[in-house]
């Protein structure tokens, strides 16, 4: 599995687990990103943070270091 930070623009992947603990997960789910969720891959920033997405209809910017804390297939 890779991490969502891995993933070129252009691809669609699923969530397959999301890691971190407490805030840091809560957060993440309360952005629609759940297990089985499809994701967009839209656009990376030029510095390569943050990472544009469409996620369940809208589009959504993540910071690398949450997007590590998303695994996909």
């Amino acid at each position: 599995m890779k991490t969502l930070r891995e993933i070129p623009i252009g691809q669609t992947v699923m969530v397959k687990k999301l890691e971190g603990e407490g805030a840091l997960k809560r957060r993440i789910m309360d952005m629609g990103i759940t297990k089985g969720t499809q994701i967009y891959v839209r656009k990376v920033a030029p510095l390569g943070d943050p990472v544009e997405i469409t996620v369940r209809g809208y589009e959504l910017s993540i910071r690398k270091g949450d997007a590590a804390n998303i695994l996909v297939e």
